[in-house]
């Protein structure tokens, strides 16, 4: 079975629209509250709940971390960039895992793979420093050779491969062709070294059928899909049709 890990940060988009702050003790009844929303699909049956939570704390913010943290029974997986602050935060709330992502203020949402080649050192010590506290690493990498070798070198167990640029070109059957292949051919080399092969970015109720018969795939993380579907048919239809469809 792959698993469903189901990102609310676009529920805390919506209600950092309309709401800047939120006080301490406020937050259930300030709408949308994400942390009822990552209840809801954990009943509904999300296998995990991401969120990340951004430097400039531009949706998720820190005591929806908390507050998820204290409200489900299943896995929380936290994003966050390579920062000396995020790696404190983490240590703090032990989530069950952390994918290490770059993060640029001027994107939209997270664009390309970590670059672990280039943060060598810095990606190193934040995984020596979560396995010490039994946090598992994952990292949030294009499907690249060097990159998934390194990966593996620095002891990461696990790596989500970036299939936005597949995602991006899904309805370019030659762009598409090209970028599965590449997903194909790094989550076999990422397997070969050992590694836990999740997947994330672009994955929709259309292109699931296809992501999901990448070998060894373990988990898919998706977000804006499943909360844009919850729109019209509410959180716990999303969720489990995107569980029936991820693994046919």
């Amino acid at each position: 079975m792959i698993f469903l890990g189901l990102n609310i940060d676009h529920c805390a988009i919506v209600r950092q629209a309309r709401y800047r702050e939120v006080p301490a003790g406020a937050e259930p009844a300030v709408e949308p509250d994400p942390v009822i929303l990552a209840v809801q699909a954990e009943r509904a049956g999300a296998d995990g709940i991401t969120v990340h939570l951004r430097e400039d704390r531009r949706h998720i913010i820190d005591r929806d971390v908390t507050r998820v943290r204290e409200s489900i029974a299943t896995r929380l997986n936290l994003e966050m960039a390579c920062t000396d602050e995020m790696a404190a935060i983490a240590a703090e709330l032990r989530p069950d895992s952390v994918c290490l992502v770059p993060e640029n203020r001027a994107e939209i949402t997270t664009e390309g793979g970590l670059d672990v080649v280039g943060q060598r050192d810095r990606v190193k010590a934040i995984i020596d420093r979560m396995g010490e506290l039994g946090v598992v690493v994952s990292l949030f990498i294009d499907p690249d050779a060097p990159q998934i070798a390194l990966a593996a070198e620095l002891g990461a167990p696990c790596v989500e491969l970036h299939t936005g640029a597949w995602a991006n070109g899904f309805y370019r059957a030659e762009k598409r062709q090209f970028e599965f292949q590449r997903l194909w051919h790094g989550a076999e080399k990422a397997h070969q070294l050992g590694l836990t092969v999740n997947a994330g970015h672009g994955i929709n109720y259309t292109n699931v059928t296809e992501i999901r018969t990448l070998p060894h795939l373990h988990e898919c993380n998706i977000g804006h899909s499943i909360i844009s579907r919850a729109l019209f048919t509410g959180i716990d239809e999303a969720v489990a049709e995107m569980r029936v469809r991820l693994n046919g």
